[in-house]
Parts: C-alpha cells; structure tokens; sequence
C-alpha cells in the first residue's frame, strides 16, 4: 500500500519531538539554530526530524543561503484536522443516538 500524504503527516508527528517542533513553529517562522536551542541533542540529530517532517509536507524551508527560517505548512495540518473532524462527528452521532435510547429507556422506567 502506499504511503499517502495524511499517513506521512501522522507518522511524522507520532514523535514527541517533532510535536514540539510543530507546536513551536505554530507560533512563527524559526531557524534550525534557534529550533534546536531546548533539545540536548546534537545539531544533526535536529536536521533528521525536520527532514521527516520536510518529507511529510509539514514544515517547509526555502532554497537560499543560511540561515534559513524553517516554517510550517498550514496545509498538512487542515487535512490531518479534516480526517480526525470526520471521525469525531460520527462518533459525536453515536452518543447522541446513545443518549436518545438512554433517556427513551429512563422514560419508560
């Protein structure tokens, strides 16, 4: 089967890291040097994660001279929030129709 952009998206942010990455791009743009100040890891090992999420279309950085700001790509995330939107209203439907054959049987108690 083929990996296709949402399941990248997915496996790219299952580590914790690259979560903090994201969530720490969400608030603007940042360098690989300024991305990489709070980990105890080496410079490299931050380029790995950003390639990961390079590759799943997550974060973007453009051709150029460095220092180059790494930024997030709005895009991927709206299409991970539409896959998980999807699911949340049809089990929000269940429990409602749950709930209605609950107050039904309180009803007739």
């Amino acid at each position: 089967m083929p990996v296709d952009t949402l399941s990248r998206a997915f496996a790219a942010l299952a580590d914790p890291t690259r979560r903090d990455i994201v969530a720490r791009l969400s608030g603007g743009d940042a360098t690989v040097n300024q991305l990489a100040e709070p980990y105890a890891m080496s410079l490299q090992a931050v380029y790995k994660h950003l390639r990961v999420l390079e590759e799943a279309g997550v974060v973007s950085r453009p051709p150029g001279p460095q220092p180059r700001s790494v930024q997030l790509e709005a895009g991927s995330l709206d299409l991970m929030d539409g896959w998980i939107e999807r699911y949340r209203r049809r089990a929000e439907e269940r429990y409602q129709r749950l709930d209605q054959v609950l107050a039904t049987s309180d009803d007739e108690s």
